[in-house]
């Protein structure tokens, strides 16, 4: 296998996974894929070495994520994806998924530089970086209609610690290995979504901010 692809494997390969992509989705996460790789032989932004690894442990999540996305009503007009790191899911989400403007928030400068020139390489619309803590963000960034979050920090802390940075009835989108039906005082739990990556089960829990049990 090459070290870094070009579209028709990694069209090959996703489709292998269950995914049809277009033609411009395939040049796109080909873009992604050959820059991560190349800067993650330099210093170890994710675990997973080879590009088909990263297609298929890492990459399933966005367009999985997409699809969720893709049913919810409004759509958000702001999102922010709270430690970023590498640009997952948030990256090739962004190949599948458009709406509104989308924020990628990371405090390490060197993460935060690999995505500007993943997402400048890629020209994905409406798609900035910011480099700095959560706390940081002005004032513009706190009225968010949807929240994404990848083990940026145990649930129940992260949607006790968003609250702020919210619109009312924003959405909050965790990703885990596990499920539960648990929700957290003043969010009612929207819904839930398992899907299959290497065998294993993994899930969306989608919270919404100030509405009744649904």
């Amino acid at each position: 296998m090459n070290p870094t692809p070009d579209a028709d494997q990694v069209a090959s390969s996703a489709a292998r996974l269950g995914r049809v992509l277009s033609a411009e989705e395939a040049r796109l996460l080909t873009v992604y894929l050959a820059l991560l790789v190349k800067w993650n032989s330099r210093m170890n932004l994710v675990g997973p070495a080879t590009w088909p690894e990263i297609l298929e442990i890492l990459i399933q999540d966005s367009w999985h994520l997409a699809d969720l996305l893709q049913t919810l009503a409004p759509q958000p007009g702001q999102t922010l994806d709270l430690g970023a790191g590498a640009g997952l899911p948030g990256i090739p989400l962004r190949v599948f998924w458009q709406s509104g403007e989308y924020y990628l928030v990371e405090p390490r400068q060197k993460r935060a530089i690999f995505m500007e020139q993943s997402v400048a390489h890629m020209k994905l619309p409406r798609t900035k970086v910011i480099c700095g803590r959560m706390e940081t963000l002005p004032a513009a960034r706190r009225q968010a209609d949807l929240i994404v979050s990848r083990a940026f920090m145990p649930w129940k802390k992260l949607l006790a610690e968003v609250r702020g940075y919210l619109a009312p009835q924003g959405r909050v989108l965790v990703m885990s290995n596990e499920t539960s039906d648990e929700s957290v005082e003043g969010y009612a739990l929207e819904q839930v979504l398992d899907y299959t990556v290497a065998g294993k089960k993994r899930f969306f829990r989608l919270f919404v901010l100030g509405r009744e049990g649904i």
